[in-house]
Parts: C-alpha cells; sequence; structure tokens
C-alpha cells in the first residue's frame, strides 16, 4: 500500500525509472498522444471527462514525488490566452523555464528522453507541458 501522495502505479513505475534530465510531459485533452509516443515513454491516460483530471491537479501531483528542474511550454499566439503558463510558473517556483515553437514542441516530446506522458482532462488550450526531472538532494548538499 503507498502511502504518498500519487498512488496511480504506472505513473509511480514511470517516475522511479525516470532519472536526472528525463521528460515527464502532462497533456491537456487536446494533444493528440498516440503520435507523441516516443521509444521510451510509457502513456497514461487521466481524461476521464472534460476537466477531469486537470493539469494543476497532476502537476501539483508530480511535485510531492519527484524533484523538477525545468519546465516547457508551447509558445501561444500573440493573441492567445495561455494564463495557465503562470499558474505553472507559481507552482513550479525556481527552475528554468522555456517555451518552444509548436512543432519544435512536439519533436521534444518524442525524444527518447520522455519516460512518461500523461493525457489529463484538461480543457485550457497551451496547457501542454514538459517536465525535466531533477536530482534528489541530500541533506547535506545546498547549494548545486
Amino acid at each position: 500500500m503507498l502511502k504518498t501522495p500519487v498512488i496511480h502505479p504506472t505513473i509511480m513505475e514511470a517516475l522511479a525509472r525516470s532519472g536526472h534530465f528525463a521528460q515527464v510531459v502532462i497533456a491537456d485533452g487536446n494533444l493528440p498522444v498516440g503520435a507523441m509516443t516516443g521509444p521510451n515513454s510509457t502513456m497514461v491516460h487521466l481524461n476521464f471527462r472534460p476537466g477531469l483530471l486537470d493539469a494543476l491537479t497532476v502537476l501539483e501531483g508530480i511535485l510531492e514525488v519527484c524533484p523538477i528542474q525545468g519546465a516547457i511550454v508551447m509558445e501561444k499566439p500573440a493573441e492567445a490566452n495561455a494564463e495557465i503558463h503562470d499558474a505553472y510558473k507559481q507552482l513550479l517556483g525556481d527552475v528554468t523555464w522555456e517555451a518552444m515553437e509548436r512543432w519544435a514542441f512536439y519533436d521534444k516530446i518524442r525524444e527518447p528522453a520522455t519516460t512518461l506522458i500523461i493525457q489529463t482532462g484538461e480543457q485550457r488550450r497551451f496547457a501542454n507541458l514538459i517536465l525535466t526531472v531533477g536530482v534528489v538532494k541530500m541533506a547535506e548538499e545546498s547549494n548545486f
């Protein structure tokens, strides 16, 4: 029996085998995840209904069980609203942040470094997020 905030067995297994610099994707309900699967990625569908589960809820859970050092979002058109990016930044805190052109973003997901793709029921546009796994710091380590 797991006693962590995240108890989904497939997610926990994929995170356990995701080392430093592995990529974890939180996908919105519109991303064609079947076309995004890379050679080392595990797919998890949490999109039971529109809005369930949303991307922020999934990100909160991932942050409770896995160190994250970087984040990449898809660039949005100038006229588009992507307030969810601000919410991501607030939750992620001090990590490297990048916005990537749409087709380059899709290619990034397909890389061998992607170990987990979680499709959510998120309905907001431009909510796709690539996380870079960090390292677990030892208690005596503080400045690297």
